[in-house]
């Protein structure tokens, strides 16, 4: 069965989408991702970047995701790779290498009209990390998560999603090594009563 597309509607959807290990890390401590990017992948297969990136009108993403980029791209020559708006939430003190970045600071709430403005017809794409992926979660700012599990356990490292959450499987597909799972946001989930409470 073919997989559904992703739903396009005149209301910016906000996404998070990204690869995680089987314990569910996004990065090892030193913040490497060798552990993902020798994990063979088709590039035109199912629920492929391309694909997801070309309903996206703008993004974000938290220091440490932009400073990757930076290394890894601006500092071995080539140029910033993403031409939209990307903004940065930090209180660290970093420079934008590309017009199209803005740094700013703050919850993420209050740059909701912002972030919908600059992504105009499109969805908004929440690069991670997992907390900045949080923070949007808990401002009722993300609709949908998006996951490719590599068949890799790291045992540490920079966590997909602290928070206590529920999500609702929408999509299920392989990619060669990943395993391909996009989720509705269903909310945040209930703190657990105690064993005292549940006997009254």
């Amino acid at each position: 069965m073919a997989p559904r597309p992703i739903r396009r509607t005149l209301v910016t959807r906000f996404h998070y989408y990204t690869a995680t290990t089987l314990d569910g890390f996004i990065a090892d401590e030193g913040d490497s991702l060798d552990w993902l990017l020798t994990q063979p992948i088709d590039e035109e297969g199912p629920m492929n970047y391309s694909a997801f990136f070309g309903t996206i009108g703008a993004m974000a993403m938290g220091a440490t995701t932009y400073e990757w980029v930076v290394d890894h791209e601006i500092r071995t020559g080539n140029p910033w790779p993403y031409d939209i708006p990307t903004f940065v939430f930090t209180h660290r003190d970093v420079e934008p290498v590309a017009d199209s970045i803005r740094i700013v600071a703050g919850p993420v709430v209050d740059r909701r009209d912002e972030l919908v403005d600059a992504a105009g017809d499109e969805d908004f794409w929440v690069v991670g990390g997992g907390d900045l992926a949080g923070q949007f979660a808990e401002a009722g700012m993300l609709d949908e998560v998006h996951l490719s599990y590599a068949p890799v356990t790291l045992g540490s490292g920079r966590p997909l999603f602290p928070r206590a959450y529920d999500l609702e499987l929408i999509d299920l597909d392989r990619n060669k090594a990943f395993a391909c799972a996009r989720y509705a946001v269903v909310g945040p989930r209930d703190a657990p009563q105690s064993g005292h409470e549940q006997a009254r």
